[in-house]
């Protein structure tokens, strides 16, 4: 069982900032790979950061330059620096676990709202 912990969400401002937070725990393994969606109303849920099974990092196009994805392994734990945030995006942001074959676990979410 593994148990993701999102934490940082809020409102702001248009051009504001806000740091997510995802601790994991339980048998969340060796080498899993962590990352960052979000959800919008009416919209798929869709990638913003994640870490790659390589060590290198992916960021949805929209993300590139204001979001920073990093990690602590220590405390098993990985962020989400947003700078700059826009209107566009306010979204539930759910943290993200895969463990390769096993499978892929999923934070409850945590709400990020953009005030124009």
């Amino acid at each position: 069982q593994v148990h993701l912990v999102e934490s940082g969400g809020g409102l702001v401002q248009a051009g504001g900032s806000l740091r997510l937070s995802c601790s994991a725990s339980g048998s969340i393994g060796v080498g899993n790979v962590m990352g960052w969606y979000r959800q919008a109303p009416g919209n798929q849920r869709e990638l913003v950061a994640s870490f790659t099974s390589g060590g290198w990092i992916n960021y949805a196009d929209s993300a590139k330059g204001r979001f920073t994805i990093s990690r602590d392994n220590a405390r098993n734990t990985v962020y989400l620096q947003m700078n700059n945030l826009k209107p566009e995006d306010a979204a539930v942001y759910y943290c993200r676990l895969a463990r390769g074959i096993i499978g892929s676990y999923w934070g409850q979410g945590t709400q990020v709202t953009v005030s124009s």
